[in-house]
């Protein structure tokens, strides 16, 4: 089974997800997972069962990681900046 694949067909649904902000694949414990970032880890009570990442995805173990608020920055240099 290719992870990534599995990966790409999830994405959506777990975007969609409250307080998610991406997914990627990573590893725990020296295995692949689906890394499920997102602003804030808050208890399983404090969710909804629908607002909750799955354990899993089609055999594929998640990991949920929390990574705060992230901003997208420029990488153009201004040309006053170049060399």
């Amino acid at each position: 089974m290719d992870i990534r694949e599995v990966k790409r067909r999830h994405a959506d649904e777990l975007m969609a997800l409250p307080n998610v902000t991406g997914v990627g694949v990573g590893e725990r414990d020296g295995s692949e997972v689906i890394k499920v970032f997102v602003v804030r880890k808050l208890p399983l009570e404090a969710l909804q069962e629908s607002e909750r990442v799955p354990g899993e995805l089609e055999g594929v173990p998640c990991d949920v990681e929390e990574m705060g608020v992230t901003r997208a920055y420029s990488t153009e240099v201004d040309s006053a900046e170049a060399p």
